[in-house]
């Protein structure tokens, strides 16, 4: 079954775009972000979920990332596919555009990152964040986008919710990042601990601010022009991922790693492990654990 979650833009449009059954859910982590939507999209089973919840109500540090990863979790889902509104750190990725990452610098600081924090330890390996088959066949469907599908780039995730300053910007831009974002993490680390497999799909809206704007800009026009970069990136977006859950649904990933992801990362003794730590956390290790 495949997941998707939509951020900034995207969410709203799915939510408002698809009929299909809502679920309400409670986890052991608490309420996911919003009602999930489970309809049926190219012949497939997909499970659709706004990050940020029903009216923008969550900014990027307080969505329930573990809630909605959880969520998803439970209800079957194995592959994931994410957007998410960015700036771009590149003067070749110009918003409006879309880019497929491949590498993640995580700079959150104050959210929760794990499911195993409490009672039982696990170490997933985290090398390559983004699943490269899942990738791959999203890229092989880029051509249906009316823009350009930058195949790779990396993505610093920032705590925000306040924006970089230009010295900031300059330096994620000396670390090779691409883009700059608030969402990415702890989602994707989740995403590899539930075993799920997961790429992330995100729209530049425009440069960041180690590239000033024109002298005199009109402030209200700049707003426009972004929300005009988020508007065509998203319609591209749902094109694509359109696109490849079609291919999805045709040509399953074989396998991917990601789905074997705690098969060596579980370090407790399991005799140690109380009981109720096993039944909260079962959606996740329950095959490992029998």
């Amino acid at each position: 079954m495949i997941g998707i979650i939509g951020g900034t833009g995207l969410g709203a449009a799915l939510a408002a775009a698809q009929g299909g059954e809502r679920i309400d859910m409670d986890t052991p982590f608490g309420r996911p972000s919003a009602p999930l939507v489970k309809a049926k999209w190219e012949g497939t089973d997909v499970v659709f979920l706004n990050r940020h919840g029903d009216g923008h109500v969550y900014n990027p540090s307080n969505v329930p990332y573990r809630a909605n990863i959880f969520a998803l979790k439970k209800l079957g889902v194995t592959t994931v596919i994410a957007s998410g509104a960015t700036g771009s750190l590149r003067e070749d990725i110009h918003p409006g555009e879309l880019v497929v990452c491949d590498q993640v610098i995580d700079r959150t600081f104050a959210r929760a990152k794990t499911f195993f924090d409490e009672g039982l330890v696990a170490h997933v390996e985290f090398a390559d964040p983004f699943c490269p088959a899942l990738r791959e066949v999203i890229l092989s469907v880029a051509d249906r986008a009316a823009t350009k599908v930058h195949p790779r780039g990396t993505y610093v995730c920032m705590e925000g919710p306040q924006f970089s300053t230009r010295a900031e910007s300059h330096m994620h831009r000396a670390w090779g990042g691409d883009l700059i974002g608030m969402t990415c993490m702890p989602e994707a680390k989740l995403a590899r601990e539930a075993e799920m497999s997961y790429a992330l799909i995100a729209l530049p809206t425009d440069y960041d601010c180690w590239r000033p704007h024109a002298p005199g800009a009109d402030r209200q026009k700049l707003l426009q022009e972004i929300l005009g970069n988020l508007q065509r990136a998203t319609d591209n977006a749902i094109t694509l991922i359109r696109a490849a859950v079609a291919r999805l649904a045709s040509h399953p990933i074989p396998d991917c790693d990601a789905w074997h992801a705690l098969e060596l990362a579980l370090w407790s003794d399991k005799r140690k492990v109380a009981p109720a730590v096993v039944q909260r956390l079962e959606p996740l290790i329950g095959k490992h654990w029998r």
